[in-house]
């Protein structure tokens, strides 16, 4: 299924990038993310799209940027807005990191893998996550999988249950600062704000 979420977005790629511009009501958590985020410490967009609004969010705020996407035409947007950053057009379930960032974050886009990958791939992530660095991510309420609409297309969704991510965070060494299960203010998102002590 991730694969056609793939092909979905490679298709609509510019109709996405036009919708996406128009809201932006993660930003209030992007606020309390970057709270915990150190100054200028580079951060991990996983999910990027094609950089509007939160990359140039990211990137107004001074933070260097490794943005990774499956869509090849969103990465091709990213790098003609933001050239200095660091770009990949690839599935974030193959994604190596090659450092430390201050902040990991999936918008809209970790709900895409079906729920066993978003353990794993969060679970492979989080040493990548440096002292006081935080990660924020969407999910389901609830473990399950739901079918989207997009542009009249179905889109795959799917969630792993609130424990089996809390599992995930004592295991990592993080803590949890919020979660939100069916957030009113993002549309009916389940938001995560974690973080790694010091």
């Amino acid at each position: 299924m991730p694969e056609r979420v793939a092909e979905h977005y490679e298709r609509h790629a510019h109709a996405f990038d036009h919708e996406r511009r128009k809201r932006f009501t993660e930003r209030a958590w992007l606020d309390r993310f970057l709270l915990g985020v150190p100054k200028g410490a580079p951060v991990l967009d996983l999910g990027c799209g094609a950089g509007e609004p939160i990359a140039r969010y990211l990137h107004d705020a001074h933070h260097p940027i490794t943005g990774v996407d499956i869509s090849a035409k969103m990465i091709a947007l990213c790098r003609t807005r933001f050239p200095r950053e660091r770009w990949i057009a690839a599935d974030m379930r193959g994604v190596v990191p090659d450092g430390m960032f201050g902040g990991i974050l999936a918008w809209d886009s970790l709900f895409h893998l079906p729920a066993d990958d978003q353990l794993a791939l969060l679970e492979r992530l989080a040493p990548s996550l440096s002292p006081g660095g935080a990660l924020l991510f969407n999910t389901g309420p609830e473990r399950g999988v739901a079918m989207g609409c997009q542009f009249g297309e179905q889109l795959y969704h799917a969630s792993a249950g609130p424990a089996e991510y809390r599992a995930i965070f004592a295991r990592t060494g993080l803590f949890e600062v919020a979660h939100a299960p069916e957030d009113a203010a993002t549309g009916g998102r389940s938001v995560w704000l974690v973080r790694r002590p010091h």
